[in-house]
């Protein structure tokens, strides 16, 4: 569905409409084209700089063509890539949420990966065009009095607005990084002259950072980690059974392995806007007999990851396979992203 502003969530877990030209004011979307048959030409940016700022890390700047403004953004918001190869990779946007003119993004070389960030240092130049979607966000900053951040080698990206958001609300924070080595840490030399709030644990240095214990101690404040895989399980088992469980907030690179889905038969959708009902046999998606319907929904990860997908529920509970919301938010049944989830009840109505 296309873009929507929601409401902010406090660290109490209620809401509250962000003040406007405030740290934490929502951003609307850029315009795209259905991003599932790709971009347009006119919704290119251009490559502006590349500059190696670790090991295996690549800053990359990204304009208008013609200079125009690009569309505002909210720290933790990504934008989705759309490269020459087919692939569609989603970038967490890093640089200075108030230069009206730039999108900057941080990308490690996965060596062992599909071919996205291979091709960003490897073929992508300065002066290239790139068909870019979004920006939106999944990973929203709460108001709070205080936060907790942690991150895991390139997951410092989404962190970095946020950091830089709440040094502007001078509010106190931790920030807790670790990496393999202090080399292959983006940005780690200007995080460290920060002050003593932050902490760099480098593998090789023989600095091991106690995940667990660094969540424990972190009682009812916002808590925002991004990392390897292996990084957010350590941190979401720790969570289990707390009752401030809700203010953890990750970010993930990948989805979650998941269980069976909680039907293996067929079940029907009623697409509301269009008085439809379809049926949604066990070896599709929803998305997908959704497009064959001939019904236009911006779509780009297919795993749960990116947020692109999201859809309003009318009624009906929905099997949540995704791997964006939380436990309270999949409770509310109030959306779901239907690239992977499906259905608990035999109907279930959609706002499409």
């Amino acid at each position: 569905m296309p873009f929507t502003t929601r409401d902010v969530e406090t660290a109490e877990g209620r809401t509250s409409n962000a003040r406007p030209g405030s740290e934490l004011e929502e951003a609307p979307a850029m315009g795209v084209s259905d991003v599932t048959t790709g971009a347009t030409a006119a919704d290119a940016l251009r490559v502006a700089e590349k500059t190696p700022i670790a090991d295996g890390v690549i800053r990359v700047k990204l304009r208008h063509p013609l200079g125009d403004r690009l569309a505002d953004w909210t720290p933790g918001s990504h934008i989705d890539l759309h490269l020459p190869n087919g692939l569609v990779r989603q970038y967490s946007l890093c640089g200075d949420r108030w230069d009206p003119l730039t999108y900057e993004i941080a990308v490690r070389l996965d060596v062992g990966g599909q071919g996205g960030s291979a091709y960003l240092h490897d073929t992508l130049e300065v002066g290239d065009l790139v068909a870019v979607g979004g920006p939106r966000n999944n990973f929203r900053l709460v108001p709070a009095a205080e936060y907790l951040f942690l991150a895991g080698g390139i997951g410092i990206t989404p962190l970095l607005p946020m950091i830089e958001a709440v040094e502007r609300m001078e509010l106190p924070y931790r920030l807790l990084y670790t990496g393999r080595t202090r080399r292959s840490m983006a940005m780690a030399d200007e995080l460290a002259e920060r002050g003593p709030h932050v902490e760099l644990y480098a593998s090789e240095e023989g600095r091991r950072l106690d995940l667990s214990a660094a969540y424990r101690d972190a009682v009812r404040i916002p808590v925002y980690a991004c990392g390897p895989q292996s990084f957010l399980d350590e941190l979401q088992s720790a969570a289990v059974g707390r009752d401030d469980a809700h203010l953890l907030k990750m970010e993930r690179f990948q989805a979650v392995v998941l269980s069976a889905p909680a039907r293996a038969t067929s079940f029907r959708i009623r697409l509301v806007r269009r008085g439809v009902e379809i049926d949604v046999v066990p070896e599709k998606s929803i998305l997908e007999v959704v497009q064959e319907a001939g019904v236009p929904v911006l779509s780009s990860c297919g795993m749960g990851v990116c947020g692109t997908c999201e859809t309003a529920v009318i009624s009906g509970r929905p099997d949540h396979r995704d791997s964006l919301l939380d436990e309270a938010e999949r409770a509310d049944n109030s959306c779901m992203f239907i690239c992977v989830s499906r259905s608990i009840d035999d109907h279930l109505t959609l706002d499409l």
